[in-house]
């Protein structure tokens, strides 16, 4: 039996398993089609909506690997979201990559020769327009919005390497590439395309490295961790951030990339029950506030320290401190309640850890009351961010769901979950 029989079997339509695994349909259809294998962060999970065992798992993703999947004609429906453009331009990028990898055999008298005037006001120009649209995309309450613009300039960018690949400039090109692919796997994770994020993320680090930007690609590889926490697979996502640890600390010590891996380390030392860890990491994080003349850009590097007390909140709630997570939420509300240009996603994020609170204490009033108010602003916003994190304290209702009012801020979870995966 493959792996779509096993799905049909058991009753599902692709967007229903797609649903059930909080992923898109469309990265169901790829893995159906032998296009893309489901990450390892996700197999946990997939077993268990397979009612299957990691080893029968193992063995219909072997199928998937050996199967070239039926044939078909593109549509324009396989444009926007399916990720064939994406993994065009990825398999593109990487040949490009492997070309400009022959700079280290130039002369330094050659590569100055070769790396003048327009070649230097390409790479600024894409620097300038990747700020642009890391803006956009802080700003944006639909974050799929601008995908389409970060997919253009992915292309383009490309094409200017290629056609720029024997010059100085590709290695300031190839730190424009870096820092787009970070946007492209923002966009993708927040639409739980993990597949595509994570591929974001990987070509994101190799641009870095090969620009010697040592804070890019740690910056890259932070990312990268997210998505295994996504799967609550904390020991590898820790392992990820011990090398970003590593890369960061070749990097410039004026930016608070460093610090940033310590805050993210601290997530995945609570993950794994680690309190002593997770509580060093955070101190380490914490001295960003420190860092003199730093101030925070919109685009991939922002860690400044306003995010640090939801920051250890949300690390607290992961723990089971219940009241040191609170203190510290509560205070993050307010802190943002201030905050010019609040970002819906941070705020749903703590709204959400604190009705969590309520869950874990069995208080009903104070789930609906900080549930309800996340719900509104993933609708208002049309974050996936935020719907994943409802989808995650849905599940912590437990006896709570015998209550008419949790029971039916649950509904409403699950209906803007449908309606975000149409």
């Amino acid at each position: 039996m493959g792996f779509a029989e096993r799905r049909k079997m058991l009753g599902y339509s692709q967007e229903g398993f797609a649903h059930a695994l909080g992923v898109d349909r469309t990265t169901v259809g790829r893995w159906e089609a032998g296009r893309t294998m489901p990450q390892p962060a996700l197999r946990s999970r997939l077993a268990h909506v397979l009612q299957v065992s990691l080893d029968e798992l193992n063995t219909l993703i072997a199928q998937l690997a050996c199967d070239e999947g039926p044939a078909r004609t593109p549509s324009a429906s396989d444009h926007h979201g399916s990720g064939d453009i994406d993994d065009m331009i990825r398999r593109e990028f990487l040949r490009v990559i492997a070309v400009t990898g022959t700079l280290s055999s130039l002369s330094a008298t050659d590569v100055q020769t070769l790396a003048e005037g327009v070649q230097r006001g390409a790479s600024e120009g894409f620097t300038r327009m990747n700020s642009h649209l890391w803006q956009v995309y802080r700003l944006a309450r639909s974050k799929s919005s601008v995908f389409p613009i970060v997919q253009d300039q992915l292309a383009t960018l490309t094409r200017t390497l290629e056609a720029r690949s024997e010059t100085e400039a590709a290695g300031a090109l190839c730190g424009a590439a870096g820092d787009l692919f970070q946007l492209a796997g923002e966009l993708a994770f927040d639409n739980s395309r993990y597949t595509d994020a994570a591929a974001s993320y990987t070509l994101a680090a190799s641009a870095s490295r090969e620009a010697r930007s040592y804070d890019l690609w740690a910056c890259a590889l932070v990312r990268h961790a997210y998505v295994s926490m996504s799967g609550k697979q904390y020991k590898e996502a820790a392992g990820v951030l011990s090398a970003a640890e590593k890369i960061a600390k070749r990097g410039d010590g004026a930016l608070s990339t460093r610090y940033w891996v310590a805050s993210v380390q601290a997530e995945s030392y609570a993950g794994m029950g680690q309190l002593t860890a997770c509580e060093r990491a955070l101190d380490e994080a914490e001295k960003v506030v420190d860092l003199a003349g730093f101030t925070a850009t919109s685009g991939w590097l922002r860690f400044d320290g306003s995010r640090l007390a939801e920051g250890r909140g949300a690390r607290y709630v992961q723990l089971g401190r219940l009241d040191l997570a609170e203190s510290a939420l509560t205070g993050a509300l307010k802190q943002d309640a201030l905050a010019e240009g609040q970002s819906f996603r941070r705020r749903g994020a703590v709204l959400t850890d604190l009705a969590a609170i309520g869950a874990k204490r069995h208080d009903p009033d104070q789930v609906v009351t900080f549930g309800r108010e996340a719900l509104e602003l993933a609708r208002a916003s049309s974050s996936a961010y935020v719907a994943r994190r409802l989808r995650g304290l849905r599940a912590e209702f437990g006896p709570l769901a015998r209550d008419g009012r949790v029971a039916g801020l649950g509904a409403e979870i699950d209906a803007l979950s449908t309606r975000q995966q149409i």
